[in-house]
């Protein structure tokens, strides 16, 4: 039987014991060790944090000393043990299982932790004194119960390792859904989390502190800077460039799980053509900036991908996991473009339009209430996810979007986002027939016009947030949540950049007709002397050189390519041709 996929799974125990795949990230721990004894790593949601804790946890917890051969001696870390494995009593939370709003968020949070601590207490009741379980169920809060494991284990000079996994889960739920005033009521001064950290730092400081080491995960710096007054309970490792490969997958790392089960027979490709239809979509991730063009795949889309593979032999029919869709839909209601500054607005316009924003000024931690600072949101955009480092270039860092599972949640982001102002909301069905009829039958006229007549309605013309270009920004957002084509915008080709590249999604449509490279050429509103016939002959030019490069040639598969030119007098097409290859 061959090893299986162990998508959704946390669980390390479970994953050596019941034999799934697993991709061994063992060699971290001595790394992990020599750099501080209390740590804190951002990663974006899904990407194989929660496994990586409870692997540190198995390997940690004395509980698990004596089966260190069966759970690791497979592993990198099984022939290369540190001092201190099977040395520590193992206090773990994970709050992402704390939900509710109010009081009733207070209550849950201390009915989850009370549950971990005399978990705990009943674990480790032989190291402590024999009232000591009891002792731990005579007290009703997370707080309280934490003081008294710290109290007790720093007389007994006990050991613990303390792991807190999605540590600001609920908190940016409360920040997204409620406002900054019920977050900061939790987060400072009397607040019951502010309360819960307080106690955390007091346990891990001084000569009997009991609590040696330390791991928080989250997906934003934001809650600890809170809680924390300024960031300082622990390293932040999530830029240091020995992390960068920490979770996720690196493509080697993928190449060695492919070459696994094509052993077994189980591919029905070539992992080169496997590992193509998924690169587009799931790589291209990297957190430091010392370590651009070592680039990471997210592991949960990953597993999804070979979880579906495996079993039909084909891509799932969905590319991008619901569950990453529903975590980016969350992570979006983070922030409200009707309080940002329009330098940050404006950059949800370029992200539409390049793909790619200045990242000098990425920061490593802020408040909450400076969410709305332009250097800010694009930092909280690097944490999650949707932006990563791509190059250094004349002094500038560049961000971009890593991917397309990406730059579809950058696409619903903006699509949401003028909803909410009311200002654009095109009839879903409507564009998705015009965009299925592009793709089989050629009729391109008809979408294009479709735009503009969208545009022209809504009140997004007097939009400061949008510029000149609004047309091909609507067009890339919405075609952009229609799976018919890859839409590329600012495509790289024939020593340019093409306006947009409709690539056809094969892996979904394999019967497609139709691809097409489109060049937009603007006039303003009231110019009338400008020669329309020569903006047409200039994108001609454009759309040739791109057309011949290699890269275009490689991904029409079948299609038929085609090449349009559409010039735009304000909202209107003064003009649209197509040029015959």
């Amino acid at each position: 039987m061959a090893k299986k996929i162990p998508y959704g799974l946390t669980d390390y125990v479970r994953i050596v014991a019941e034999d799934y795949y697993y991709v061994d990230k063992t060699q971290y721990i001595d790394a992990l060790e020599k750099t501080a004894a209390f740590l804190f790593l951002i990663r974006p949601r899904r990407f194989g944090k929660s496994l990586f804790l409870n692997m540190l946890s198995c390997y940690y917890d004395v509980k698990y000393a004596d089966r260190f051969e069966e759970l690791f001696g497979n592993q990198y870390i099984g022939k290369h043990p540190t001092g201190e494995q099977g040395k520590y009593l193992v206090l773990y939370f994970n709050f992402s299982a704390v939900r509710g709003t109010g009081r009733e968020l207070e209550e849950n949070f201390n009915l989850y932790a009370k549950i971990q601590m005399e978990g705990f207490a009943d674990q480790y009741a032989s190291y402590f004194d024999s009232d000591f379980p009891e002792e731990i169920r005579k007290l009703h809060t997370a707080a309280s119960q934490l003081n008294y494991i710290g109290k007790r284990a720093g007389m007994l000079g006990l050991s613990i390792y303390l792991l807190i996994d999605e540590y600001d889960n609920f908190t940016n739920t409360i920040l997204s859904s409620e406002g900054n005033n019920v977050y900061q009521a939790l987060t400072h001064d009397s607040g019951f989390y502010r309360g819960f950290f307080n106690i955390i730092k007091s346990i891990t400081t001084g000569p009997e502190a009991p609590v040696k080491r330390l791991f928080i995960t989250g997906v934003s710096p934001v809650t600890l800077d809170d809680v924390t007054s300024g960031f300082n309970i622990g390293t932040n490792i999530t830029t240091d460039e020995q992390f960068n490969s920490m979770v996720g997958f690196s493509e080697s790392e993928l190449f060695d799980m492919l070459s696994y089960y094509q052993s077994e027979s189980m591919l029905a490709d070539p992992i080169d053509e496997i590992v193509q239809m998924m690169k587009p979509w799931y790589d291209h991730y990297c957190f430091a900036k010392e370590c651009i063009g070592q680039m990471m795949y997210n592991s949960d889309m990953v597993l999804y991908f070979l979880n579906n593979y495996l079993r039909t032999k084909r891509p799932p029919s969905e590319m991008v996991d619901r569950n990453i869709r529903t975590d980016y839909s969350k992570l979006r209601h983070f922030i409200h473009i009707d309080k940002m500054q329009e330098e940050g607005r404006s950059v949800i316009t370029q992200l539409i339009n390049t793909g790619e924003v200045n990242g000098n000024v990425i920061k490593d931690s802020f408040p909450a209430e400076n969410l709305a600072d332009p250097g800010n949101f694009v930092s909280l955009l690097y944490y999650f996810g949707l932006l990563t480092y791509d190059r250094v270039e004349y002094g500038e860092t560049i961000m971009k979007v890593p991917n397309l599972a990406v730059r579809e949640q950058i696409y619903s982001y903006l699509v949401e986002a003028m909803r909410e102002r009311e200002s654009v909301s095109f009839p879903f069905m409507e564009l998705s027939d015009r965009m299925r009829r592009m793709a089989y039958f050629g009729e391109w006229e008809a979408a294009l016009d479709f735009f503009a007549r969208q545009v022209d309605k809504k009140a997004v013309l007097r939009d400061a947030i949008y510029q000149e270009s609004t047309i091909k920004t609507l067009m890339v957002a919405y075609m952009g949540l229609t799976d018919y084509f890859i839409i590329w915008p600012e495509f790289e080709a024939g020593r340019g950049f093409s306006d947009l590249y409709l690539m056809p999604n094969l892996a979904n449509y394999p019967d497609m007709q139709y691809s097409y490279l489109v060049e937009l050429k603007y006039l303003k509103h009231d110019d009338t002397t400008t020669d329309v016939e020569a903006k047409l002959q200039e994108a001609e030019g454009q759309l040739r050189r791109y057309a011949s490069d290699e890269k275009i040639l490689g991904s029409t598969g079948n299609t038929r390519l085609r090449l349009l030119a559409a010039v735009y007098r304000g909202w209107q097409p003064a003009a649209m041709r197509e040029f015959i290859l």
